[in-house]
């Protein structure tokens, strides 16, 4: 019988060992799990996965660009982004970057077998109520206003330092000292910066600023 191996990508580590205790209920299937997103691509260079579940929100590198990175490593890589969150505002860059699919944290055990399953036969799983989200989406009379909005948005240039700073991992007292400023201008920028993209939290700011275009060459690259 040959197993089918899948790799969970999260930082939360009872989540993690949770999925991979599901999963390896299958006869056929194997699990390991890795809490450092950014040490994926050493794994890839020992071994290869059927399946990669991976989280959406993580620190040091997000699933978007984690995501990309393991197509580019393998561009036949099934990659389904298991995440607690919304993921309608990045469903096409989501897609874009070679997702297969999405599995909710708080699917059950059947969902989430069945869902790995599905996408080992090219099948995707939309859970219902994400298929209506995209829909009303679509038809939502605001949604061009919003796209339009989002390209009108633009950074200072001490905005766009921080921002990628924040890209590069640093911390804020860590930018401070590279820019010069206080720890508390670098916190006020930063809380700009959230208003401006409409976010909360660094994570999502740097997801929202590259759906956007708004890091630089060498963020991205980096």
């Amino acid at each position: 019988m040959r197993l089918i191996k899948v790799l969970i990508v999260d930082d939360h580590p009872a989540m993690g060992e949770g999925t991979r205790t599901i999963i390896e209920s299958e006869q056929d299937m194997k699990a390991d799990v890795l809490n450092e997103s950014d040490k994926v691509l050493d794994i890839l260079e020992k071994d290869t996965y059927d399946v990669y579940l991976i989280d959406l929100y993580m620190p040091r590198m997000n699933g978007i660009e984690l995501t990309k990175k393991i197509m580019q490593f393998d561009p036949d890589a099934i990659v389904l982004i298991y995440t607690g969150y919304d993921v309608i505002s990045h469903f096409n860059l989501l897609i874009e970057a070679g997702a297969s699919g999405f599995v909710s944290k708080t699917s059950t055990q059947e969902q989430l077998i069945t869902a790995i399953r599905c996408s080992l036969r090219d099948e995707a799983v939309i859970p219902i109520p994400l298929l209506r989200q995209l829909k009303r989406a679509e038809a939502s009379p605001m949604a061009s206003k919003e796209k339009t909005y989002l390209k009108n948005i633009s950074l200072t240039t001490k905005e766009q330092q921080i921002l990628d700073g924040v890209s590069k991992g640093k911390t804020n007292r860590a930018i401070a000292l590279e820019l010069s400023m206080s720890q508390r201008s670098v916190e006020y920028h930063l809380t700009k910066i959230f208003s401006k993209l409409g976010v909360e939290s660094r994570t999502e700011a740097l997801l929202k600023a590259g759906e956007l275009g708004l890091l630089s060459v060498s963020a991205v690259k980096k």
